[in-house]
């Protein structure tokens, strides 16, 4: 799971510097902030609930 996490926010992070310098693709800027936030999301609940298997 921590190797899923890991690709979407790269995935993330790589959308988001793609769509601030192409203007043409300017929604992958969103697509990047919504991979990050469900990888937060998914970070969080793991580290409130203790559980390393989700």
């Amino acid at each position: 799971m921590n190797i899923l996490l890991l690709i979407i926010a790269v995935i993330a992070i790589i959308l988001l510097i793609t769509g601030g310098i192409v203007a043409t693709i300017h929604w992958l800027i969103w697509v990047g902030i919504v991979l990050l936030i469900i990888a937060l999301v998914v970070w969080l609940v793991r580290l409130i609930t203790g559980r390393r298997r989700v």
